[in-house]
C-alpha cells in the first residue's frame, strides 16, 4: 500500500496540488447559476475532477489515458455549462509531464481542439461570462497551446540530463578498468619476458659454473642487469604508458633468443615509416609476447621474424621450427593470446596464427598515410 506521501509526482513535486487551491474559484462561476440541479451538478462535477486529478497522477499503465479523458470531459462540461475554463490550465500542466510520446501527442491534440472548440460555442452564442472574461480566456487558451509542450520539453532535457550523468559514470568506470587491464596486460608482458630471460641465463650460469666460471659470472652480471631493467620498466609502466620502438625491443628480443640458444633470422627493416608510435608500440609488445610464448613453450632451434611493410599495413610475423600449434595450442589460449588481441584491436590491427610442424604468427596494422600538402595558389 502506498503512503499518503507517494501520491506527489516525482518531476512535478508539489507544484500541480498548490494548483487544487484555485478549484474554490469554480464555485462562484456554479452558484451564479439559478437552478439547484445546475449547482449539484456542478458542485459534482468539481470533485470529480479533484478525485480524477489525482488518479491520473499516482495510477500507471492505461488508467493515466481513462483518468485524464475524463478530465477533458468534465472540462468541455464546465466551459458550456458554467463558462468555466480554467480547468483546462491543469489539464494541460498534466499532459505535459506524460513521458509517452505518442500518449503526449494524443492527448495534447484532443485537449486543445476540444477547448477551443468548447470556447468558440461560447463565442458564437454570445455567451455574456465569455465575452466578460475575455482576456483571461485567451490567456487560458495560450497556457493550453504552449503549457503542455514546454513542460514535457523540460522534463525530457531533465530526464536525458539524468542520462548523461549515468552514462558518464559508466564511462568512468570502464576508463578505470580498461586502465587497470592496461596496467595488467603490460606487467605481463614487461615482467614475462624479463623473468623468462632470468631463468634461462640462471639455468646457464649453473651449468657453467664448474666448467667455465668466467662466462658464469658474465651471465650472473647479464641476470644482475636484466632484473635492474625489469624493475626500471615496471616503474615506468606504473608512471605512465611508456612507448617502445621496434627496434629498441628487437635488441632485447636477440638477447632473450641468444640465452636460449634458438637462432634469429631478421628479414626487413626494423626502422619504420608512417607507422604512429601507439601502432608501433603495440607491435613491439606483441612481438615480445610472441617470440616469449617461442621460448617457452615451442622447442624450436630456429625462429624467424619477417617485417614486411606495404602501401596499406605493417605486417610482421614470427615463425619456428618448434611442435607447432597443433601439439601446444594450450600455450596460445592464455593471457597472453588474449592481451595480444587486445592491444590489435585498439589499433584495428589482425592476428593470424597458423601451423603444424612449427607455428607461424602474423601481426598486421595498418599504416597511416599522409596526405601530401597542396601547394599555396599565389
Amino acid at each position: 500500500m502506498k503512503k499518503w506521501h507517494h501520491i506527489f509526482h516525482k518531476s512535478t513535486g508539489l507544484s500541480p496540488y498548490v494548483w487544487v487551491v484555485f478549484l474554490i474559484l469554480p464555485f462562484y462561476f456554479i452558484f451564479r447559476s439559478s437552478s439547484p440541479y445546475a449547482v449539484v451538478i456542478g458542485i459534482f462535477m468539481i470533485l470529480m475532477f479533484f478525485v480524477c486529478y489525482v488518479l491520473s497522477f499516482v495510477s500507471k499503465g492505461w488508467l493515466v489515458y481513462f483518468w485524464t479523458g475524463v478530465q477533458i470531459v468534465i472540462s468541455i462540461a464546465m466551459t458550456l455549462l458554467f463558462s468555466y475554463v480554467y480547468f483546462a490550465l491543469f489539464l494541460a500542466f498534466f499532459i505535459g509531464s506524460i513521458q509517452n510520446r505518442i500518449g503526449f501527442f494524443t492527448l495534447y491534440t484532443v485537449h486543445l481542439c476540444t477547448t477551443i472548440v468548447a470556447i468558440n460555442f461560447g463565442l458564437v452564442t454570445r455567451d455574456p461570462m465569455v465575452i466578460t472574461q475575455l482576456p483571461f480566456v485567451l490567456v487560458s487558451l495560450i497556457g493550453v497551446i504552449l503549457l503542455p509542450v514546454t513542460t514535457y520539453n523540460r522534463n525530457k532535457r531533465e530526464k536525458l540530463q539524468d542520462q548523461l550523468e549515468d552514462a558518464n559514470k559508466k564511462i568512468s568506470e570502464l576508463v578505470k578498468l580498461e586502465e587497470r587491464q592496461r596496467i595488467a596486460r603490460d606487467l605481463h608482458d614487461t615482467l614475462g619476458q624479463k623473468l623468462t630471460l632470468i631463468g634461462l641465463k640462471s639455468d646457464l650460469a649453473g651449468k657453467l659454473m664448474s666448467k667455465n666460471p668466467a662466462q658464469a659470472q658474465e651471465e650472473i652480471n647479464d641476470v644482475r642487469q636484466t632484473a635492474r631493467i625489469a624493475l626500471k620498466e615496471v616503474r615506468d609502466l606504473v608512471k605512465k604508458m611508456r612507448g617502445t620502438r621496434l627496434e629498441d625491443e628487437m635488441f632485447r628480443i636477440t638477447q632473450i633468443l641468444q640465452a636460449a640458444e634458438i637462432e634469429l633470422i631478421l628479414e626487413g627493416e626494423t626502422g619504420l615509416a608512417g607507422t604512429s608510435l601507439m601502432a608501433e608500440n603495440v607491435l613491439s609488445m606483441c612481438l615480445k609476447e610472441a617470440v616469449t610464448n617461442v621460448v617457452k613453450h615451442s622447442g624450436a632451434t630456429v625462429c624467424r621474424i619477417r617485417i614486411e611493410p606495404s602501401a596499406t599495413e605493417l605486417a610482421v610475423s614470427v615463425e619456428d621450427n618448434g611442435v607447432g600449434i597443433a601439439e601446444k595450442a594450450g600455450c596460445f589460449k592464455g593471457n597472453g593470446l588474449s592481451g595480444i588481441r587486445e592491444r590489435l584491436e585498439f589499433v584495428n590491427g589482425t592476428i593470424e596464427i597458423t601451423g603444424n610442424a612449427g607455428t607461424r604468427v602474423v601481426f598486421r596494422v595498418p599504416i597511416v598515410v599522409r596526405q601530401p600538402e597542396k601547394e599555396v595558389e599565389i
